[in-house]
This record gives structure tokens, C-alpha cells and sequence, in this order.
């Protein structure tokens, strides 16, 4: 009966349900009257859905996308819960939801204490009033007296290391300053429960260590702490239980480390290819959207490679406003969320120039390819994430590279670290 006194999250058969509107592009020629009768319909459907009360969408179809679907769990005192899953499966809907962001479709929360969120660069923050001005207005929000807050003021300031531009807007700010002011009132207002997202990747490699520690130590004090990240590392060293989230659905609620292996696992499901039959359905924007990913080893799609051997990434896109100069970009991620290699389309990162770099583009199909060298990646899982122009995809495709033995000859036991290239080693004797 103590146990249920602890709980400070309860959450029923929790979701969200989205309305998202499609426009119809079928390439055919469309007639002025067409237009014009088509842009009287949608006017009058805003009207409606203004009179009623409904958010307008736009659109010419509509769907329902359930972004969260029927989450039940409950979560104590002084946890520390990693939240894990690829993009678009229902993390950070479900931290919205937590913190009272956005109201959820069905089902019912119940939270004990107060919640400080960190969600995205700026969450909680007036743009044109000061750093200063800032940090008594969230933790006026928190319901904290003056006092308090004036209390902890120095110990923010301190952890920030803004204190310089602490009278500046923070519409001012970089995204760096944002999130070192925004994760210190975050942490230091003595929430009870503390949830934080993605959004400290932003920061600097120290920083982010530090806000690791901070939140230790929240959790130390006897508060609660929910993490999103897809850094395994910082999960694992962090969270004691996890939740797997995919499609909207827990998948998996446990222990961090058998969490982080289910997912890792999930990963190994790829086939080596992803695709997308129309536009309307694939990520991306109303200017380039992807149309296929996959990884090509010897002429052949396969999500697994050999380490001796290069392969070839090959991304496909719709190019769907003409005229613009596009820039391929890729980071590739190891099984435990770290950045391993950095790769562009620039001419000065590319061995052999891309002739479409800094050409405008016409509308259309295109397909741009990274080649990875043998001899280069270790053994294990890698994910890719792609930036085309603005268009972010995270997690899109995963691959194994597979250790052949080609390499072991001589040795057996583990190679240490997330590169195994055949370097150039050379003996002399001197005397």
C-alpha cells in the first residue's frame, strides 16, 4: 500500500490522435476552373471547421495518425526512465503529454508534483524578455515565490555560464546559450519530476555531461527524471528502467539494458533498403521529400556489409521546387548513439567532386551516393541520419558491418573502438 503512495505518474490507456491533411498532386494538368472550384470547397470546409470550433487544416484529404496509442504505465518516486525509440515513434508526444503541453485523445494521466520540461530549443521561454527576466518567469510558472526562485538564482547562472548576456533577450541567444539557460532553470527549480528530450545534443560535449551529472544528481535527491535520447551510452550510465516505443505503442517497459537490447535488435531488422512510393506519404517538405534510402555492398541491397569490403549509400529524393542549390549531409551513429563519422557533398570533404554540388536543381527524381571504404568501420550495428537541404531524417536505415575474420590472423580477442582501418606501421632499428 506505501508502494502506491510513490507514484507520481499514472498513465490509462493514454494517446494522441493527430489530423494531418494531404494535398493531391497526380502530375496531371489542372484547369483554372478546376482550381478555382477546388480553392471554394476548402474555404468553405475552414469556414465550418472555424464555426465548430475545429483546428483548420490544410489540406485536400484528411487522416487520422495516432502518434501515441493506448500507454498505460506508472512510474515512482525517484526513477529515472530512458524513453527510447527511432524518430516518429511517439517519444516526444509522449513527453508533451506528461508535461501538459498537449491534452491527450483518450485515456487519462495523473501526475503528482511539479513537472519542468526541457522539449525543444526555447520551451518555456518569453523571446523578448531578458535571461534574467526569464528564470523568475518559469519558475513563477513552476509556483515558486519570488524567494525561492531568488534563492537558486546564482546556482543557475553559475551552471548556465551566460551570466554575461544574463540582461540580453534571449531572442539573442544562440541555440547553445538557449539550451545551457534553459536546462539550468529546468534543473535547479526543484521540480519534482524533471523531463527532458533530445534537445541537449545541441549543447557541447562537456555541457552535456554536466546536465548528465545534474540529472544524477536530481535523481539522487529523490526526484524523478525522464530522458529521451538516442544516445545509449548516456541512457545506460543514467536510467535504471526504460520504455521501447514504436508506432506510438510500448513496445517494452524494464530494465535500461534489456530496453536498449531489444532496441539494438530492432535494428538489426532492416533489409537494406527503405522506400516510398509518392511524395505525399515520405519525409520531407513541401520542397524535397525522400523517395528511397539503401545500403549497396558488390552490386547487391543488403543491411549487412563485410568489413573488408566498401559499400555504397545511395539516397533518392523528390526535388519538388525548382531552381535551389541542395547540400547532402550524413552522420553515422554507432549501436550506442555516438557520432562516428561526419560526411558532406562539399567539395573539399569529397575525394572525387559531385557534379551537382552547388547547381540549381529542377524538379525531379535524384539520387546522391556516399561510398564507405573497406577496412574503415568496426564490427556492429551503425544508423544513419540524413540531412537534404532542411530535410532532417534520423534513424531512417541501419546496417551491420560484419567482421569476416580477415583480420584476425594474428589476433582474436576484441578490437576496442568504432573505426578498425589497416593503418601503415613500419620498424627501424636506430643503433
Amino acid at each position: 500500500m506505501e508502494k502506491v503512495k510513490d507514484i507520481v505518474i499514472k498513465a490509462e490507456n493514454l494517446g494522441k490522435k493527430y489530423i494531418i491533411g494531404h494535398r493531391a498532386e497526380n502530375g496531371r494538368y489542372v484547369a483554372l476552373r478546376d482550381v478555382l472550384m477546388q480553392n471554394a470547397r476548402t474555404l468553405w470546409n475552414k469556414t465550418k471547421d472555424l464555426a465548430k470550433g475545429k483546428p483548420i487544416i490544410q489540406g485536400d484529404t484528411l487522416e487520422e495518425v495516432w502518434a501515441l496509442k493506448d500507454a498505460s504505465f506508472e512510474i515512482h518516486r525517484g526513477e529515472t526512465v530512458g524513453i527510447i525509440g527511432r524518430n516518429g515513434a511517439g517519444k516526444s508526444t509522449l513527453l508533451k503529454v506528461l508535461s501538459r503541453i498537449t491534452e491527450p485523445s483518450s485515456g487519462r494521466v495523473t501526475i503528482k508534483g511539479r513537472v519542468a520540461s526541457l522539449l525543444e530549443v526555447g520551451t518555456g521561454f518569453h523571446p523578448e524578455l531578458t535571461g534574467r527576466e526569464n528564470i523568475y518567469l518559469n519558475g513563477a510558472v513552476l509556483g515558486m515565490t519570488r524567494a525561492e526562485i531568488k534563492r537558486k538564482f546564482d546556482e543557475i547562472v553559475a551552471f548556465s555560464e551566460v551570466e554575461q548576456y544574463l540582461d540580453t533577450p534571449v531572442k539573442r541567444y544562440s541555440s547553445g546559450m538557449y539550451v545551457r539557460l534553459a536546462f539550468a532553470v529546468a534543473a535547479h527549480l526543484e521540480p519534482e519530476i524533471l523531463v527532458v528530450d533530445e534537445v541537449l545534443a545541441v549543447g557541447d560535449t562537456e555541457f552535456q555531461k554536466k546536465c548528465l551529472g545534474k540529472m544524477g544528481e536530481v535523481a539522487h535527491e529523490g526526484r524523478t527524471v525522464l530522458f529521451v535520447s538516442h544516445n545509449m551510452l548516456s541512457l545506460q550510465n543514467l536510467c535504471y528502467r526504460g520504455f521501447l516505443l514504436e508506432s506510438g505503442h510500448i513496445l517494452m517497459d524494464g530494465g535500461i539494458l534489456s530496453v536498449i537490447g531489444k532496441y539494438l535488435d530492432f535494428g538489426r531488422q532492416q533489409t537494406g533498403e527503405v522506400a516510398w512510393s509518392s511524395p505525399d506519404k515520405s519525409p520531407g517538405d513541401e520542397r524535397v521529400r525522400l523517395k528511397a534510402v539503401r545500403i549497396v555492398s558488390e552490386g547487391r541491397v543488403t543491411g549487412t556489409v563485410d568489413i573488408d569490403k566498401e559499400f555504397h549509400i545511395e539516397v533518392e529524393y523528390w526535388n519538388l521546387e525548382p531552381d535551389r542549390c541542395l547540400v547532402n549531409f550524413m552522420h553515422i551513429f554507432n549501436s550506442m548513439g555516438i557520432c562516428v563519422l561526419t560526411s558532406a557533398n562539399f567539395p573539399s570533404a569529397s575525394l572525387a567532386p559531385d557534379p551537382w554540388y552547388s547547381k540549381r536543381y529542377p524538379r525531379g527524381v535524384f539520387r546522391t551516393t556516399c561510398t564507405i571504404p573497406g577496412f574503415l568501420l568496426n564490427d556492429g550495428l551503425y544508423k544513419i541520419m540524413l540531412f537534404i537541404d532542411r530535410l532532417v531524417a534520423s534513424d531512417v536505415i541501419s546496417f551491420e558491418v560484419y567482421d569476416t575474420g580477415v583480420m584476425r590472423k594474428e589476433y582474436t580477442g576484441p578490437w576496442i573502438g568504432t573505426v578498425r582501418p589497416r593503418l601503415d606501421w613500419q620498424t627501424t632499428q636506430l643503433s
